[in-house]
């Protein structure tokens, strides 16, 4: 199987934007007791890249700092580090540490530093950093949780109602089926079909299925079986959450070339000729894209501005 690339930087990150209380619940819950969640939470991500940049420590995958507030009054900082990549990274834990004691240094903050590993060897799990000298010792520990431990426990994946439990399904396939473009399809429409089933809201389904569809890439002749089917299941339960979202978002970015189009040709638009997109967006852009590059502007009002 040649399959599209997964890009599992973006969707992690939006997802834990999306669902930080969630991510605490499933991942750290003695953490989440410890947070006032009834006070706003906040992304730092501007503090975060400034200790980026100092520490020139070369590429990140997914790294959040959010401010939160405690029972107690008092406001923490903690760093959510996601590493996804398939392979162990020698350096990790030192990293870590040095984000750590660069946001203390900078901002005067105590950061909760935590990780989780989505590589696949399953014994590598680095949790601290230290080293001593001259009778001077530095020791820096941090929680760890490793996605490949929720392989075994599947049952308790597909009974979880937390979107990170979609999560840690999506990204677990997504490494098993690597190649094998079949089977990839149908645990992602497994997946997608399992969102309505657990009667999630509307917005929660598409944002997980951004997630999953983000996530698990397909070959363009298995994704449009894949589409099909999908058109096929939402057709039957009357609920086009995703397929609809997908044509208006199609259509969106038909919408935008057009209009470029238009304007490298006839410069700014004005109400006639935008009056004619509308009617060329019901044109596959395969016959509206020559139209548009031959008909001259009075061949494209005469044939597609609206009486």
């Amino acid at each position: 199987m040649t399959e599209a690339p997964s890009d599992y930087d973006n969707p992690w990150k939006l997802i834990l934007e999306t669902y930080l209380q969630d991510f605490f619940a499933f991942f750290f819950p003695d953490i989440l007791v410890q947070i006032d969640w009834s006070k706003p939470y906040e992304f730092l991500d501007k503090e975060f890249q400034q200790v980026v940049r100092e520490a020139e420590l070369g590429k990140r995958l997914v790294d959040k700092l959010v401010k939160v507030w405690r029972h107690d009054g008092e406001e923490a900082w903690v760093l959510v580090h996601v590493e996804v990549q398939s392979q162990e990274e020698s350096g990790f834990a030192e990293r870590m540490y040095v984000y750590n004691y660069r946001i203390y240094d900078r901002y005067n903050r105590q950061v909760a530093s935590l990780a989780v590993l989505g590589d696949e060897r399953l014994t590598w799990r680095p949790r601290d950093f230290g080293y001593e000298i001259f009778g001077c010792r530095v020791q820096f520990q941090f929680p760890i949780v490793k996605l490949l431990d929720y392989a075994d426990q599947w049952q308790f994946l597909e009974e979880s109602q937390n979107p990170f439990a979609t999560v840690v399904m999506a990204h677990l396939k997504t490494q098993a089926t690597r190649d094998n473009g079949e089977e990839r399809k149908d645990w992602k429409l497994f997946l997608v079909k399992r969102l309505y089933e657990k009667g999630y809201q509307r917005l929660d389904i598409q944002n997980l299925f951004r997630f999953i569809d983000w996530l698990m890439a397909l070959p363009d002749a298995i994704d449009e079986k894949f589409w099909q089917e999908l058109t096929r299941y939402e057709e039957e339960r009357r609920m086009p959450y995703i397929t609809g979202v997908e044509r208006r978002a199609i259509q969106a970015g038909q919408r935008l070339v057009i209009e470029n189009i238009l304007k490298v040709r006839f410069g700014d638009l004005d109400d006639q000729l935008s009056s004619t997109i509308s009617a060329l967006l019901e044109l596959p852009a395969e016959e509206f894209t020559p139209l548009l590059m031959q008909l001259s502007r009075e061949e494209l009002l005469a044939r597609f501005q609206p009486l």
